[in-house]
């Protein structure tokens, strides 16, 4: 064999190595909904999330990021982890209801007292009996992250009672949403995010409900007069990947999957924790009328009644178990 014909040779299966090499690096496709942004929650779960795995794996799985609805909106994508079509995503917890409506437990207003509560629950028994509902649907829920408390604002008047919230036309983003403001007296409409902005200027709706951060991101104080610290649902969130992409996956490199998710989940929670004080200040700042509720419990009494009617949906036996986890 000349010299020649041995540099080809080994030139060619080194070329076949690196080929090979390449073909046995793992690629997650990571979607969601939001802009790709420092204070975005969704984007600071998914940064941390390819940060941590990618470190984890060294390198032999690559978190590709897809922000913006760039693979689908919020019910493409719950759709897409069930069919596999969607390797993994972030997705906000009323987005999975109509697959599984036991999640519609964590859209009940007034149910957690604080942001620690929140996950204590669901780090725990009822994270795990929600989980595997989650699973049996053909999406593995990886951990539950922090958007913060939704808070409501509107052009009317200030809310510290009830009574402010009657008659007052609210975009709604869900159903256990449109119930809440039903039983408080208001006015819900039922609208797509895309429409909200345009509908709070003409003044189609009078205000809305969300997280402090998103207020300020989304620039909201250039719609609404009034921020009334309502803390009345806390929003969260679900890190999650198809299950059909999960079981394809070798045992070690399920178990990256899983430690990475929960250094990422770690991460977000800080960093959205850190983000909604700033967030705060700024709103302020901007001229946004800020008040803080006195009295939840009236608030509460008026919803109360949406625990019973949602019980079915959701599981007596989940939802006792976050009324007990929650007193």
């Amino acid at each position: 064999m000349s010299l020649f014909t041995k540099l080809a040779l080994c030139a060619a299966l080194g070329l076949t190595a690196l080929s090979g090499a390449a073909q046995t690096k793992t690629v997650l496709k990571l979607g969601w909904a939001t802009a790709d942004s420092p204070q975005d929650s969704y984007a600071i779960a998914a940064h941390a999330f390819k940060k941590a795995l990618e470190a984890e794996s060294k390198g032999a799985i690559e978190v590709q990021l897809y922000p913006n609805r760039q693979i689908g909106d919020e019910k493409q994508l719950v759709e897409g982890l069930r069919l596999g079509t969607v390797d993994s995503a972030v997705i906000t917890n009323g987005a999975y209801s109509p697959v599984e409506p036991a999640f519609q437990l964590n859209d009940l207003p007034f149910l957690y007292a604080s942001e620690k509560q929140v996950f204590q629950v669901l780090d725990g028994e009822v994270g795990r009996k929600l989980a595997a509902r989650a699973e049996s649907k053909g999406i593995v829920i990886l951990g539950y992250l922090a958007s913060g408390y939704r808070h409501m604002l509107n052009n009317k008047r200030p809310v510290t009672r009830p009574e402010d919230v009657v008659g007052v036309k609210y975009r709604v983003h869900n159903s256990v949403a449109l119930d809440m403001y039903t039983a408080l007296g208001a006015s819900p409409v039922p609208m797509a995010w895309g429409e909200t902005m345009t509908a709070l200027q003409q003044g189609a709706v009078d205000g809305m409900d969300l997280p402090t951060v998103l207020v300020d991101t989304l620039k909201l104080y250039e719609a609404v007069k009034f921020m009334s610290l309502t803390a009345h649902t806390y929003s969260v969130a679900e890190l999650a990947v198809s299950k059909r992409k999960f079981d394809q996956l070798p045992a070690a490199q399920k178990d990256m999957v899983r430690k990475a998710a929960a250094a990422a989940v770690a991460e977000q929670r800080r960093v959205n924790a850190a983000n909604e004080d700033k967030a705060l200040e700024i709103l302020k700042g901007k001229g946004l009328k800020v008040n803080t509720v006195a009295d939840h419990a009236a608030f509460r009494r008026k919803v109360q009644p949406m625990y019973d009617k949602l019980r079915p949906a959701i599981g007596a036996d989940l939802l006792d178990a976050a009324l007990a986890a929650t007193k």
